[in-house]
């Protein structure tokens, strides 16, 4: 009697469904059919917003031609390998597995199926975040050509646009006493610590319900302040040392190493609290277990403008030489460094949320963009009423300058083209120069630290909409509870310093065999660049005349390095023979000149050694 066939999801050609087919027992041909479908089917539809979006799930970040990258150049350092420190057993080994070149079909299977697995896990978080997230930000818009929206006042805002709860979020708090006052928010947008810097003046303020929770001072200057981990605990930057305060302003420690501190900057997901000020050191001090990690000598004097990549917590500092310098706590010199305002101190600078774009504003009143990706400038902006004093950059990419006592406010798209328009502007007078401007996340405010106090204004569109809840100490409505556990969770998935990095995407991936192949590849890089710039037509720079008798040709082959032999010793070895022929033919002539030439060499040869080159 034939046997009967069981019903299985997997025989519908047109099942396409989630995980759970895969998981119940699909073959590694069945998952390639299955990852072949979706590719068919759904990516293929897909518009770049969506394929972004499911790209960041998948790869995790929206750079996946990385990968690819790096795995092609891991095949390449395979197939030449160096085996000079291998045994001959081993290269025997090696050679025998190369000539049969079978690929293990078990672990082929094996990673069909994960790839399957992941491809349709991404699918499914797309499509849930494009269910669940359904509040947009939005921006202000005009009825007609005629009007601007940088024309809108803060006043009308209030009175003809906004509901009551946030109309709250306008208002004026005078605090002349111990101004200047510089204001920073905590993670989830609920707490504000605004600081005096005059007379150490300290206050943690709840945003939602514009309560004072906690207010005490330091009588002596503090010059930065930031939130750590949750905002329970608080780092202030005093007049010597830095300090930690918990809610209620008790003093739990004192940081002795850091002294003469400027600014601060805490990294969240590897608990690190870096500081930079007079001295010109950057250190990074691990919170959870209070041990240092490392202190960089930047030799490029005081430095008071630092913050902080969000996308891969590569820290900014702008110096007075008007350069930016990027550090990493695994490296003991810079990363990379940007000339980024020529003659000009480097005054404040931020990033955006993505990581591509970084700006800068200097004493000679210019804003600059840059691009990460390419560390070229794409445009500028020009400040007017004085310059820039302190900038950030929202959630959703506003960019926000306060200079004088004016400050602007910039569309998303003027930091990949140039706009002829601020998007919003407001104006303090009589309270300025801007002492700090901060967005508050996840709402449409933004704070502006002054010299008379601190103000609170509502920018529109500048707050991400949709809150991630699953993100540790982001939920601005989590209990005592949720925060302990919240702590407990970030504690375990603490980052090491060592994966701080220029590309994120490098952690978690396999690491190249061979060192002098990756050594070679950078120089072919390097090699591609150089040429790709003289094609492009720019001239290699002149050669700077040195001191008398060090700018000779046979100096210049002495410092050369004699292993290498490269154009440029080339032209100096054929300088020198053109050289030796001149003397040559220079005393032939003198020979052959008769009684003179004769007298010449006569007084030549009894003069000093040292006066011979004279004649």
């Amino acid at each position: 009697m034939p046997r009967s066939k069981r019903s299985n999801a997997n025989d519908d050609p047109d099942d396409i469904g989630g995980s759970m087919n895969v998981a119940r027992g699909q073959s590694d041909k069945q998952a390639r059919e299955k990852r072949k479908k979706l590719k068919r089917d759904r990516l293929s539809g897909m518009s770049p917003r969506e394929r972004e979006r499911m790209e960041a799930y998948l790869h995790g970040s929206t750079n996946a031609d990385s990968g690819k990258r790096r795995l092609k150049a891991l095949r390449e350092d395979d197939e030449r390998m160096q085996m000079d420190g291998l045994t001959p057993v081993a290269r025997q080994n090696l050679e025998r597995r190369r000539r049969r070149n079978k690929p293990d079909k078990i672990m082929k299977a094996r990673m069909d199926i994960q790839e399957t697995k992941r491809m349709e896990a991404a699918l499914a978080n797309a499509d849930a975040e494009a269910i669940l997230n359904t509040e947009q930000s939005g921006l202000l818009e005009t009825e007609h050509e005629m009007e601007r929206t940088y024309k809108l006042s803060q006043q009308e805002l209030k009175r003809d646009h906004l509901d009551e709860q946030m109309a709250r979020q306008i208002f004026d708090l005078k605090l002349g006493q111990y101004a200047p006052y510089g204001m920073s928010y905590d993670r989830s947008g609920r707490y504000g610590l605004l600081r005096g810097h005059g007379g150490g003046h300290v206050a943690v303020m709840d945003c939602h319900t514009l309560a004072l929770r906690t207010e005490f001072h330091v009588n002596e200057i503090v010059r930065d302040g930031t939130f750590l981990h949750n905002p329970t605990m608080l780092a202030l930057a005093q007049k010597k040392n830095v300090f930690i305060y918990d809610d209620a302003g008790s003093e739990i420690h004192r940081m002795t190493d850091h002294t003469d501190i400027f600014r601060m900057q805490f990294l969240p997901y590897h608990w690190l609290l870096a500081t930079v000020g007079r001295a010109g050191y950057l250190r990074y001090h691990d919170t959870s277990t209070g041990e240092p990690v490392s202190t960089h000598r930047t030799r490029l004097g005081p430095c008071s403008v630092m913050r902080q990549n969000p996308s891969n917590a590569v820290i900014h500092l702008g110096h007075t030489n008007g350069t930016v310098t990027l550090w990493s706590p695994a490296n003991s010199d810079y990363l990379v460094k940007i000339l980024c305002h020529r003659g000009s101190p480097i005054s404040c600078l931020s990033v955006d949320r993505s990581g591509r774009y970084m700006v800068t504003g200097g004493a000679d009143s210019q804003v600059r963009i840059w691009d990460l990706r390419m560390y070229k400038e794409t445009h500028s902006y020009f400040t007017r009423g004085g310059p820039p004093t302190d900038l950030d950059i929202s959630q959703r990419g506003i960019l926000g300058i306060g200079h004088g006592c004016h400050t602007t406010f910039w569309s998303p798209e003027a930091l990949k083209v140039k706009v002829t328009s601020p998007y919003m502007g407001h104006a303090l007078p009589g309270c300025g120069p801007v002492e700090t401007l901060r967005f508050r996340p996840f709402e449409d405010v933004c704070g502006i630290g002054h010299q008379k106090g601190f103000s609170s204004i509502v920018i529109p569109g500048s707050g991400e909409p949709n809150l991630d809840t699953m993100e540790y100490n982001t939920n601005p409505f989590q209990d005592s509870k949720q925060r302990r556990e919240a702590e407990v969770r970030s504690l375990l998935d603490k980052l090491k310093p060592e994966m701080i990095a220029l590309d994120p995407d490098t952690v978690g991936t396999v690491e190249e065999s061979n060192k002098h192949a990756r050594l070679e590849r950078v120089r072919d890089m390097a090699e591609e660049a150089n040429a790709r710039k003289e094609a492009e037509g720019q001239v290699k720079k002149k050669e700077k005349k040195k001191m008398r008798g060090r700018s000779k040709i046979q100096k210049k082959l002495n410092r050369k390095q004699k292993n290498i032999v490269d154009e440029g010793v080339i032209k100096l070895r054929e300088l020198r023979d053109k050289e030796k022929a001149e003397k040559q033919r220079a005393q032939a002539r003198g020979t052959d000149g008769g009684s003179d030439g004769e007298g010449l060499s006569s007084v030549k040869e009894s003069a000093p050694k040292a006066l011979r080159r004279f004649f």
